[in-house]
C-alpha cells in the first residue's frame, strides 16, 4: 500500500522540490520509502511521486517510479493476480527482476495497453507517463477501494491518493463548491465525482484518466461498471449450485488477499461478513489467525462479545479492545487531517483505533466490506419495502399532508426535527421511481440544505440518479443495490476504512470486493438475497457451512457508535465554539438563523440522534474550514 502524487506543469513553474512536497506529505501511506521523477520536456514540467509501505518484495526491487521502456509508473495498491500475469508475460519474453507486482503491472501495459487492467484482480490507483506518446493515463480499480483525486485549472494538472497532496502546490485554489457542499450536508460524505473544491475531482471507480501533453485534453472513460452485470439475464440456477459457486468464489478471493511477504489479520465483527473471512481463510491454513476486535461499553453498540465467541470457535489468536468516551473524544480533533475532505461517519473514529490495535501485531488487516451491498445486509433495504407499501395506500394520506405542510412550516408547533420528517413523507409520495427512496434515507434533502446555505447550490447529478440505466430484469431490491454499491460503498464505507488504515500506515484488504464476486452476485434473483425478511440469505448459507448458526443467529448491529451518549457534554462546547455566530458570520456560508433552530433543539433535546447527527455534521465541516482553508 502507498501513496502517490504528481503534476504536468504547462506553465513550467513547478520543480522537483514541490513534488517532494506533495508525495512527503502522504509520508503515513508510505512510510518505508520515496521516490520521485522529474522532467522537463518542450510543452510542460512532469512530476511522478511515491511514497511506499512494503507488502511485497521488501527488497529495492520494488523501488517505485518504476521505470520500464518509454514507460514510467508510480501505483497503489495490490493486484493480487500478479503471479499468473507475470507467467503469462514470460511467454512474450518479458524478463522480471523482482518478485513485486508493481514490475507486472508496468509491463502487462507496455504489453496490452489499457486493456491490461481487465487481467488485474485487485485494489489500485496507477499513474503510468507513457513519454513516447505523450500521455499521462490514471487508473482506479473497479470497486473504488484506493482513492485518486485530480485537478486541472490554469494549465496545471494535478493527481494525488489524498487531497492535502494539492495544498503543497502553490498554484493550486482551494475554492470551495457548494453544490459538493450541498451534497455532504445531505449525505455525510460527498459522493464521486465530486470533490469539496472546484475544478477537484475523484476519479470514479472503474475508470481511467488520460491527459495529452500535446493537445492538453483530459479525457475519461469507463471500463467497468456493476450496472452492466445488474443488466444482464439473471442465472437460472438453484439456490444450492448458487451457494457452491459463491462458496467457491469466497475461497479463492480470500486466499489471493492473503499473498504478503509480512503479517497478515482480518478485523472480526462477529457478524457474517467478517465471519466468513475469517472461518474460511482460518479452514485453509494451521496457524492460528489473528483477528481484530473493538468493542464499546454502551448497551447496543458493543459488537465484541460475538466477535469473541467467533474467534473462540474459529480457534483464532484473537485481540479485543474496547474504546472509552475518553478516546473518542481525543481523536475528533485528528479526524479532519486524516479525512482531508468534510466526512461525518463517526464509525470513523472506532475504525480509526482497531487500526491502531491492528498495527501492533500485522503489516494487513483484510476489512469485510462490501457484503451488505452485494448480498442485501442492510435493514434500510427492508424499510424501503415498507415505504413502497406505505406508498400505494397513501393517497388520501398525501392530499392531507399537502393542507398540512404549510401550516407546520408557518408556525413552532412542532420542532424543527419533526417538521423536516413531515416534509419528507410529502416528498415521498411525491416520488415516482422506486430507487428514489434511497436518496430519502438522508437527514437533508437538497431543498432543506438549501435553507441551510446563504448561496443557492444545484442538485447536481450523482449515482443516487442513474435508475433508468438499471433495466426491468432487476426488480426494487437488486436496483437498491446497484445504486448502494455505487455510492454509499465506496464514497462512505470505502473512504472511511482507507484513511483510517493509511493513517497508521496499515494496508487494509477487501476480500469481499472481488469483482467477480459482484458480477456473480448481481445476476442472481433478489430472493437469494433478501428472502422473507432475511437479509444476505445465500451468504448466511455458506458460513453455516463453518460456523454454527446458533453461534451467528443474532440481530444485525452495523458498525454504529454511541455518538449522542459519548458527547452529551463535550458536544456541547464544540456547539459553542464552531457554531458561534460571530464566527460564521466571517465565513458568509451559512444562514444562521437555522443554525441557531438547531443549536437550540440540540440544547433542549441532546439525546435527539438525528439532530445530534445534524450538529455533527456541520461541526465536522467547521473543524475542516478551519484546519485547511
Amino acid at each position: 500500500m502507498c501513496g502517490i502524487s504528481g503534476f504536468i506543469d504547462f506553465n513550467k513553474k513547478a520543480n522537483l522540490d514541490i513534488l517532494k512536497k506533495m508525495t512527503d506529505v502522504l509520508h503515513h501511506r508510505g512510510p518505508d520509502d520515496s521516490g520521485y521523477l522529474f522532467h522537463t520536456i518542450n510543452s510542460a514540467h512532469v512530476g511522478l511521486g511515491h511514497r511506499r509501505l512494503s507488502i511485497l518484495d521488501l527488497s529495492n526491487h520494488g523501488h517505485q517510479p518504476m521505470v520500464y521502456d518509454n514507460l514510467e509508473m508510480v501505483y497503489n495498491g495490490e493486484v493480487y493476480n500478479f503471479k499468473e500475469i507475470r507467467d503469462e508475460l514470460k511467454k512474450y519474453n518479458y524478463n522480471f527482476e523482482s518478485d513485486s507486482d508493481t514490475e507486472v503491472i508496468l509491463k502487462a501495459y507496455h504489453k496490452w495497453g489499457i486493456k491490461a487492467i481487465d487481467k488485474f484482480n485487485g485494489m489500485f490507483a496507477i499513474s503510468i507517463y507513457d513519454k513516447q506518446n505523450d500521455k499521462l493515463i490514471l487508473i482506479r480499480d473497479r470497486a473504488g477501494v484506493k482513492p485518486l483525486y485530480w485537478y486541472w485549472k490554469n494549465n496545471d494538472f494535478l493527481f494525488s491518493s489524498e487531497l492535502k497532496s494539492f495544498h503543497q502546490y502553490l498554484a493550486f485554489e482551494k475554492s470551495i463548491n457548494l453544490d459538493s457542499l450541498s451534497l455532504y450536508l445531505q449525505y455525510g460524505y460527498i459522493l464521486q465525482p465530486h470533490s469539496i473544491f472546484e475544478n477537484t475531482y475523484m476519479l470514479e471507480a472503474g475508470c481511467y484518466l488520460e491527459v495529452d501533453l500535446k493537445s492538453k485534453k483530459v479525457t475519461k472513460k469507463k471500463y467497468w461498471d456493476v450496472i452492466e452485470f445488474y443488466n444482464k439475464p439473471k442465472l437460472n440456477i438453484s439456490k444450492e449450485e448458487a451457494t457452491n459457486r459463491l462458496e467457491d468464489l469466497l475461497k479463492t478471493s480470500f486466499n489471493y488477499r492473503m499473498v504478503s511477504d509480512v503479517p497478515v489479520g482480518v478485523f472480526l465483527s462477529g457478524g457474517y461478513d467478517s465471519s466468513a473471512v475469517a472461518a474460511i481463510i482460518q479452514s485453509q491454513q494451521t496457524s492460528k489467525l489473528k483477528t481484530f476486535t473493538i468493542g464499546f461499553h454502551e448497551r447496543g453498540f458493543d459488537e465484541a462479545p460475538y466477535a469473541k465467541q467467533v474467534a473462540k470457535y474459529l480457534e483464532t489468536e484473537h485481540t479485543e479492545y474496547y474504546c472509552t468516551q475518553k478516546e473518542a473524544i481525543d481523536i475528533i480533533p485528528a479526524l479532519v487531517e486524516i479525512y482531508d475532505e468534510p466526512f461525518a461517519d463517526a464509525s470513523a473514529i472506532p475504525t480509526i483505533l482497531v487500526s491502531k490495535i491492528a498495527k501492533e501485531s500485522v503489516t494487513v488487516a483484510l476489512s469485510a466490506d462490501g457484503g451488505d451491498e452485494a448480498f442485501a445486509g442492510y435493514s434500510k433495504y427492508l424499510r424501503s419495502l415498507k415505504y413502497l407499501k406505505f406508498l400505494e395506500r397513501s393517497k388520501l394520506s398525501k392530499s392531507l399532508l399537502k393542507m398540512t405542510i404549510p401550516l407546520v412550516q408557518s408556525t413552532n408547533f412542532l420542532s424543527h426535527s419533526k417538521t423536516k420528517q413531515i416534509e419528507r413523507i410529502y416528498e415521498t409520495l411525491n416520488k415516482k421511481d422506486d430507487e428514489s427512496i434511497l436518496k430519502l434515507m438522508r437527514y437533508w434533502d437538497d431543498t432543506q440544505v438549501n435553507k441551510l446555505l446563504i448561496k443557492k447550490t444545484q442538485n447536481v447529478k450523482t449515482f443516487f440518479d442513474i435508475e433508468d440505466e438499471i433495466n426491468n430484469s432487476n426488480d426494487y431490491i437488486n436496483k437498491m443495490l446497484a445504486i448502494d454499491y455505487k455510492t454509499y460503498m465506496v464514497d462512505d464505507v470505502l473512504t472511511k476504512v482507507d484513511r483510517a488504515s493509511m493513517s497508521v500506515s496499515l494496508e487494509g484488504r477487501e476480500p469481499l470486493l472481488d469483482y467477480r464476486i459482484i458480477e456473480f452476485a448481481a445476476q442472481l434473483p433478489s430472493e437469494y438475497k433478501l428472502n422473507n425478511g432475511n437479509t444476505k440469505d445465500i451468504l448466511k448459507e455458506v458460513v453455516h457451512r463453518y460456523i454454527p448458526k446458533e453461534i451467528m443467529d443474532r440481530p444485525k448491529m452495523g458498525f454504529g457508535v454511541p455518538l449522542h451518549e459519548w458527547f452529551k457534554d463535550e458536544l456541547k462546547e464544540y456547539v459553542e465554539y464552531y457554531l458561534n455566530n460571530d464566527r460564521l458570520k466571517k465565513e458568509n456560508i451559512f444562514n444562521l438563523l437555522e443554525i441557531d433552530k438547531l443549536k437550540n433543539e440540540y440544547i433542549k433535546n441532546p439525546s435527539n440522534q438525528n439532530v445530534a447527527q445534524s450538529i455533527w455534521k456541520i461541526i465536522i465541516f467547521e473543524m475542516w474550514y478551519e484546519k485547511w482553508m
